[in-house]
């Protein structure tokens, strides 16, 4: 079925035109669909009618026509004081032409959670991010050479299944971020079986897979308190991923299921070390997770694996470019890198 993205908030409100008829034979992405019911009043006055009765009873009414009518001022009142608060229209959508899809708007950024923000203002902290103390003692390991750097990080997290962990070189790093400034968001495809259903609509010849669509944001930050203060130390990256579907029912409150984090104290080593968190019963595997973190060098190293068409469908899709833009191509690159 064609893939899309209508419910990812302004992202791509309205892009049936961007993303209509082009999905590629092996995968069938799923959209979410929401089945709104409507009662009759009178259905939902005779389902109640047994605890009205009592509440009439209760409250010294003969009939739960009484009981309405006293109530009746209180719901005015309630009105009355609702209407004071203006409640701006919607603008009316500008006219376009049949056919003619409509530019988008990147989504907002991500909003900081109640949650967040509390424990910020309790701790002071001005960044949301870990420090790598937390994991290693960053001073002991300074003078190490990078690889027994990176083989203790790994090992520090080998035990934990809900763990993704990386040494990045601070060449790589640096042109993944250059890339990720200007290109905050970005959707990738996890491949996945397809079901039995799926595969019955399957066409004759084509293989039996599919995907789930995920969106991905970075973030940047101040160094964490209690971070190593050094010059190459200038801040702190995270991306989380979210299920798209998840994404366009909740917005920026809906629950990443993998956040990872880009340390830099040991920057002036060559090495960016990167922790990577899985949310248990988030809805993707380990390996899953792993992927999809896989693919954030592979389209975002502009100058290094992103080179080509992948550096441009991020290019396209920051830029609402909604001719160009293919979920096709999208599919077909996230195929090449298995």
């Amino acid at each position: 079925m064609p893939f899309r993205l209508q419910g990812f908030q302004s992202a791509l409100r309205g892009q049936t035109g961007l993303l209509r008829n082009q999905q590629r034979r092996w995968a069938q992405v799923h959209d979410v669909r929401f089945l709104a019911s409507h009662h009759d009043p009178k259905y939902v006055l005779d389902k109640y009618r047994a605890k009205l009765d009592q509440k009439a009873k209760e409250e010294g009414h003969e009939s739960v026509e009484s009981l309405k009518e006293a109530y009746d001022e209180k719901i005015q009142d309630l009105r009355r004081k609702a209407s004071t608060v203006a409640t701006p229209e919607p603008s009316a959508p500008t006219p376009t032409a049949p056919g003619t899809p409509k530019a988008f708007q990147p989504p907002p950024p991500p909003q900081e959670s109640k949650t967040t923000k509390a424990a910020r203002s309790v701790s002071g902290d001005s960044s949301p991010v870990k420090p790598l103390s937390t994991y290693l003692d960053v001073e002991k390991i300074r003078e190490l050479p990078a690889k027994e750097i990176e083989a203790l990080w790994r090992l520090r997290h080998a035990d934990n299944g809900h763990a993704i962990s990386a040494a990045i070189p601070i060449d790589t790093y640096k042109r993944i971020v250059a890339a990720a400034r200007q290109n905050p968001q970005f959707i990738l495809p996890l491949p996945r079986p397809q079901t039995p259903e799926e595969a019955q609509q399957t066409p004759e010849g084509a293989t039996g897979t599919a995907a789930d669509i995920h969106f991905l944001q970075w973030g940047f930050h101040p160094p964490a308190e209690g971070s190593t203060p050094t010059a190459s130390n200038s801040h702190a990256s995270t991306v989380i991923f979210t299920n798209l579907g998840a994404y366009k029912m909740h917005g920026a409150f809906a629950q990443p299921h993998t956040t990872i984090t880009h340390h830099l104290d040991l920057a002036d080593k060559g090495l960016v070390l990167m922790h990577g968190q899985i949310v248990p019963d988030g809805g993707v595997s380990a390996p899953e997770a792993t992927w999809l973190v896989s693919c954030v060098q592979r389209f975002y190293d502009f100058e290094g694996q992103a080179s080509g068409r992948k550096s441009e469908l991020v290019r396209m899709f920051t830029r609402g470019d909604v001719e160009n833009f293919k979920v096709e191509e999208l599919l077909e690159e996230s195929e090449r890198l298995q």
